[in-house]
This record gives C-alpha cells, sequence and structure tokens, in this order.
C-alpha cells in the first residue's frame, strides 16, 4: 500500500525542471552536456522523461545547473528549518531495464527530498545481485557514507574491493570512480548520504 503512494521521477516532473531551469539560465542541451560531463543525447532523454538518471548523473546536472539536487525532487520549495518525509512519501526512482537486466544495478528512494539548501542527500538504496564486470561505477563531486542494513554489500573503487556486511559502514571520497554491487545473489539495502559542495 504504502508503495504505491511513493513518487516517482515522472510524477515529480525532474526532467522538466532540469529543462526549465536550463533554459532559464540560457544554456543548450549541449552546453550543459559538456559542462556535466555527459553527452547531449542523455540531456535530452533525461529531459524528456525517458531515462531515470542515477544519483550522480543528478549530482552532476545540478552542480552544472549551479541547483541543489534536492529543488530537482520537490513539488513545492521549502526552506523550513525541520522537515519530515514519512515513508509513504518518499521519492523512489523506477528500476531501468536493459535487455532484460538491471541497467544500474541498484534503485534508490530519496529520504529529505523536500528540505532545500542542505549539504547532505540522504538515500534509501536497494542494491541488485550482479557479477563483478557488469558494475557499473560513477564518479562525482564530494563524499559519501554508506551503512548496510541488510544483505552483502560488494564496494569497489579503481584500488579496492570491500565485502560490507548489515551493521558495517563505509566512507569514502566520491570522486573516484566506484560502485557497488549485492552479493550472495540477493538484494542489499544500505542507507547512503551523499555530500556534495
Amino acid at each position: 500500500m504504502a508503495d504505491a503512494l511513493r513518487k516517482n521521477h515522472s510524477q515529480l516532473g525532474i526532467g522538466e525542471k532540469i529543462k526549465a531551469i536550463r533554459q532559464n539560465k540560457g544554456l543548450s542541451m549541449q552546453q550543459l552536456a559538456e559542462k556535466a560531463g555527459l553527452a547531449k543525447a542523455l540531456i535530452s532523454q533525461i529531459e524528456n522523461g525517458q531515462v531515470s538518471p542515477p544519483i550522480a548523473t543528478l549530482l552532476k546536472v545540478a552542480n552544472s545547473l549551479n541547483t541543489d539536487i534536492s529543488l530537482l525532487f520537490q513539488e513545492e520549495a521549502s526552506d523550513a528549518k525541520t522537515v519530515v518525509v514519512r515513508s509513504d512519501e518518499r521519492l523512489v526512482s523506477p528500476r531501468r531495464q536493459v535487455k532484460g537486466k538491471a541497467h544500474l544495478g541498484y534503485n534508490y528512494e530519496a529520504l529529505a527530498y523536500t528540505k532545500t539548501s542542505k549539504h547532505m542527500e540522504p538515500f534509501l538504496v536497494t542494491f541488485e545481485a550482479k557479477d563483478a564486470e557488469d558494475v557499473i561505477q560513477f564518479t562525482h563531486e564530494g563524499e559519501e557514507c554508506a551503512f548496510v542494513l541488510e544483505g552483502s554489500l560488494e564496494f569497489s573503487s579503481p584500488d579496492e574491493k570491500v565485502v560490507l556486511k548489515p551493521g558495517d559502514c563505509i566512507y569514502f571520497e566520491s570522486e573516484q570512480l566506484h560502485g557497488f554491487r549485492a552479493l550472495d545473489g540477493k538484494p542489499a539495502k544500505a542507507l547512503v548520504t551523499v555530500y556534495h559542495r
């Protein structure tokens, strides 16, 4: 029941918001793509609601637009000192499929998207089990902290691989390429907080 009430990207019009902010700043899609280090085709797909971008991509787009990522998630802005997002109000990213396989290997729920002007973005992330060669690694400005709630989770970077169990926590600089995958053929769940400068 609660899952049915949760909002998703298309309901919040994230692509439309990105397009409006881009146009208000007088940027073309190509200029935004270059600033964010992304393909113009991907910017077009995001703006047209054809793809649900991962957190790292949304951070790059928001930073390139000099805007707070939380503004992309909000239906209306709030500068309240305290916000509460109930369990049935979370923003849920839809799962993306490519050739029958999970494309990103995870889906996420934004936990505090109603708060503007913040430096941290907390997410509840469910990671899918996948082979090591199928892990997609990302890089973005800032730092991340992941606290494992369920399952076994492998963190990988060009320099190391670390296996995490429930109760384990990892904190890392997210400018390095990094990725996660659930182990043991079962999904893993973690509370992930992204700090963006």
